[in-house]
């Protein structure tokens, strides 16, 4: 059975950081060409924050603007998202999306809140 578990959310001050977790079980890590972490804030469609493709440059979300970075680490089957200079506008439930080659809808996470505070 598939797992996938945020972890790392919280209530941070403007201009804090932040360290997400995604832990995959279920899945031979080494399989997974594709690890996307994506955000929703109340009444806003989903985003993309950052992603990491096999074989491929990293993809971040345009308001990202060199604050984020997405990592994974094999050994632990789990891929990070490191958040320095959060803003109001990062609050938001963040989710991770994992995929396997022929899968393309992937599989989600429960998703984590991040609340930056004033």
């Amino acid at each position: 059975q598939v797992q996938i578990v945020e972890s790392g959310g919280g209530l941070v001050q403007y201009g804090g950081s932040l360290r997400l977790s995604c832990a995959v079980s279920g899945i031979v890590f080494d399989d997974i060409y594709y690890m996307g972490w994506y955000r929703q804030a109340p009444g806003k469609q989903r985003e993309l924050v950052a992603a990491l493709t096999s074989g491929a440059p990293n993809h971040y979300g345009d308001f990202v603007r060199g604050r984020f970075t997405i990592s994974r680490d094999n050994s632990e089957s789990t891929v990070y998202l490191w958040m320095d200079s959060l803003k109001l506008e990062d609050t938001a439930a963040y989710y991770c999306n994992v995929r396997e080659r022929g899968d393309p809808q992937g599989h989600w996470g429960q998703g984590t809140q991040v609340t930056v505070s004033s």
